[in-house]
């Protein structure tokens, strides 16, 4: 977990890779969800991305939110962070907030990581095919 404070006051916010499908697929899934307007949505892959304590190496490597708070988390915990963002998942971010759930899908996370790579090429090629 990064944990570190920023002494701004802003909204919720998620940092995404646009440039990898299954990220802009899974992205574009939780932005149609009630409650997605109240939560600033960054394009880490865009030229105007730019975090003092988040770099765009950092950013585009693992999943990353900054709470209303300012607190910056990754990973596993960072969905369930956004889960209790949104409405329609808040009772099971809630759920998975509890030990030993949220160390559980934290490490889920990073089994996840490795295999990244492959389900983007699969993605990719899934959506080349559609067009």
């Amino acid at each position: 977990m990064v944990g570190t404070v920023s002494n701004r006051k802003k909204p919720f916010a998620v940092y995404f890779d646009g440039s990898c499908p299954l990220c802009r697929k899974e992205i574009a899934f939780y932005r149609k969800c009630a409650g997605a307007d109240k939560i600033d949505w960054q394009d880490v892959s865009s030229v105007s991305f730019g975090e003092k304590d988040l770099s765009c190496q950092a950013a585009m490597a693992r999943f990353h939110v900054r709470q209303n708070d300012g607190v910056l988390i990754d990973g596993g915990r960072a969905f369930i962070a956004l889960w209790r963002q949104l409405p329609a998942f808040r009772a099971i971010g809630i759920i998975c907030s509890l030990p030993p759930l949220s160390w559980i899908i934290d490490r889920a996370y990073d089994a996840f990581l490795p295999i990244r790579p492959w389900l983007q090429r699969l993605v990719q090629e899934e959506t080349a095919e559609d067009t």
